[in-house]
């Protein structure tokens, strides 16, 4: 199986969609010339021209708008954001009019639309360009939204996310680009609202998704070295959940910790708590301890972004509290 990087494995994606269907086409900033902020479009103005691979101004309210009348008309836009934090100006689009039209039409108007682009910290960039949207726009209704962390389920999930005939909001960790992994040639597609065990256990769950997917499966080896054995599950979908899969893993290992990369108010790793107090409280063994980004806006200094970010060594200490051994 061939090993991509997580950028390659999502331009692959791209481009295979664009090649299936011609109703497909990409807008964004810096998508076509430029080839990309992140290097996904590379290659794929030169393929399918001006008219499937759009430069858009900066002025994301009206791209995104633009957009939103594309898909009601039939097509099949794939709208990009360099990053999810400029995103913030096109809002209005992406939840007043494409989360809404199908609902407010009657089911008349469909809304093939998907909406991608890095999403969470990178390094040193600043409060206003590091903060992770999933809780943000998991909250409404009419939207999916997947937040794929290896290159197999990026290229799976944006193939699926481009076919679904309903909005689709693709966040890709933004210190993802550059990992590399096996991914399956040809017509690989990831059904949406699928988890996956990354890590089979059977003493406690770090239920993940996107970058903190690497932070547990560093921190269920280091917990394997004190004798714990950790299951790993990537949520891998964030609306819709895959809640008889957390379910499934609550009754296996009894204890869970929930490590994500927003805040910890009103964050996903709640709506995560809440589906097993409410469905496996008989079947837990202690309370569930959540591993978050600090509640502060994120810092500029290099230490102290560290510091505010999810580690592996907090979800450790995570595990061993709900083990008990600390």
């Amino acid at each position: 199986m061939p090993v991509l990087t997580y950028r390659d494995a999502l331009n692959q994606a791209l481009r295979e969609e664009m090649q299936r269907d011609a109703d497909v086409f990409l807008m964004g900033e810096e998508v076509g010339v430029y080839q990309g902020a992140y290097k996904v479009s590379r290659g794929l103005l030169e393929e399918f021209g001006p008219k499937r691979v759009v430069d858009t101004p900066i002025a994301e309210l009206g791209f995104a708008g633009i957009g939103v009348g594309a898909a009601m008309a039939g097509l099949r836009p794939v709208v990009e954001f360099m990053t999810w934090n400029f995103a913030l100006l096109a809002l209005d689009q992406i939840i007043n009019s494409a989360a809404k039209m199908l609902y407010m039409s009657g089911g008349q108007l469909k809304m093939p639309i998907v909406f991608r682009g890095p999403n969470g910290a990178a390094l040193q960039l600043g409060s206003q360009h590091s903060q992770a949207w999933e809780s943000w726009l998991a909250h409404m209704p009419g939207l999916k939204v997947v937040a794929p962390a290896t290159p197999a389920d990026a290229k799976g999930l944006l193939k699926a996310a481009i076919r679904d005939d309903n909005p689709v909001i693709v966040l890709e960790g933004e210190m993802l680009y550059n990992t590399k992994g096996e991914v399956p040639e040809g017509e690989h597609v990831v059904p949406i609202g699928r988890a996956e065990v990354k890590r089979a256990g059977s003493d406690v769950t770090l239920i993940c998704h996107s970058k903190t997917v690497t932070v547990a499966l560093k921190a269920a080896e280091q917990l394997q070295e004190q004798n714990v054995s950790a299951e790993v599950l990537d949520l891998r979908s964030l609306r819709p959940m895959d809640e008889p899969a957390i379910l499934e893993s609550i009754a296996k290992t009894n204890r869970a910790v929930v490590v994500e990369e927003g805040w910890p108010h009103c964050g996903v790793g709640a709506q995560v708590v809440d589906i097993i107090q409410r469905d496996a409280f008989d079947q837990l063994d202690a309370p569930v301890q959540r591993v978050t980004q600090a509640d502060a806006p994120m810092p500029y200094n290099k230490h102290l972004e560290r510091a505010a970010k999810a580690s592996p060594e907090k979800v450790v200490a995570a595990a061993r509290r709900v083990l008990y051994l600390d």
